[in-house]
């Protein structure tokens, strides 16, 4: 019995050591993984979303992992500058959200392997990889594509109210790619499009108060990182102006948007961990496929359509993954 016991805790003890990242067995040290956002917050629900995933693969931060996080604070300029510091830092692996951040770490490292999650461009036609199946160089991650998604969030709108002919399009220098697409379809379904350009210092007050101006019958809310972290303003100033929201992403329909369709954002950024520990065990992300997110949730605030006295048809509630009542 002694016998056995002994080889179970021995069996244990190698198990233990042999799932040790291998990064971080050469290094004789806790892996460190930095964190870059241009927006987004150290507490922010996507932040906290990787750390949940990164625990349930056994990365505690503090304990078998250090994250190092780093957030621009809505300023590009400063992209350079922090990645520089993570490079110093000698960090295991960056999660990056969007291009211009990957590009930023992309410059500063080309051996630390960056897992991107690329909602604002196709990271092949960025030049950060070498294609989506087998990538090459240190960049890879997850590619949502945002841009065909503006259609079906257009034909939402037209299903949801038949009669709105005019609405006003928010979109920012990370949405420039999915005016295209959105324009077509406008022009298929029969609906004016104002677009409003939104730059520093995002006077959110100024865009509402020109769609009311101009007659706008709804608002489309174009990915960006900076609408996401404006989703309280946004949804407050579209209930204020009696504006129904499309799209934005389903935070800003829980933060009091109508309705959007899309890649569930906290979702595909906690996929990130999935990268993370592939690396830190010794794969090399030139070998890792750029994934597509597998989950897409079609959002519906009932509470906010109640307030905005607009009823939400049947054929969209059946088809909603999340109803907010």
């Amino acid at each position: 019995m002694n016998r056995r016991l002994l080889l179970r805790a021995l069996a244990c003890a190698i198990a233990s050591v042999v799932s040790l990242p291998i990064r971080a067995q050469q290094q004789g040290k806790v892996p460190v993984v930095g964190v870059l956002m241009l927006t987004a917050g150290p507490n922010d629900p996507i932040i906290e979303r990787i750390r949940q995933e990164l625990r349930s693969l056994g990365y505690v931060d503090g304990e078998t992992i250090r994250i190092e996080y780093r957030g621009a604070q809505g300023r590009v300029d400063r992209l350079p500058q922090l990645a520089q510091e993570l490079v110093e830092l000698k960090v295991d692996a960056m999660i990056v959200g969007g291009e211009s951040i990957a590009r930023a770490a992309k410059q500063a490292t080309s051996t630390i392997p960056i897992v991107m999650v690329a909602f604002d461009s196709d990271p092949v036609a960025a030049g950060l990889v070498e294609s989506l199946s087998r990538p090459g160089g240190n960049v890879t991650g997850v590619f949502p594509l945002t841009s065909e998604l503006v259609g079906k969030n257009l034909e939402l709108l037209k299903e949801l109210a038949p009669g709105v002919s005019r609405m006003e399009v928010l979109y920012d220098a990370f949405g420039v790619r999915q005016l295209t697409v959105l324009q077509a379809a406008a022009r298929t379904l029969g609906v004016q499009l104002e677009l409003v350009e939104v730059r520093s210092p995002y006077d959110y007050n100024a865009v509402f108060k020109h769609a009311s101006r101009k007659k706008a019958e709804a608002i489309m809310i174009l990915a960006s990182p900076h609408f996401y972290v404006a989703r309280d303003q946004i949804a407050k100033l579209a209930l204020q102006y009696r504006l129904p929201t499309i799209g934005g992403g389903d935070p800003l329909v829980r933060a009091g948007g109508l309705i959007s369709y899309g890649p569930d954002q906290l979702a595909t950024f906690g996929r990130t961990a999935y990268f993370v520990d592939r690396v830190l065990k010794g794969a090399s992300p030139a070998g890792l496929p750029i994934e597509q997110p597998t989950q897409y949730l079609l959002v519906v605030n009932l509470k906010t359509a109640k307030a905005l006295g607009i009823t939400i048809p049947q054929s969209i509630l059946l088809r909603a993954d999340e109803v907010i009542r």
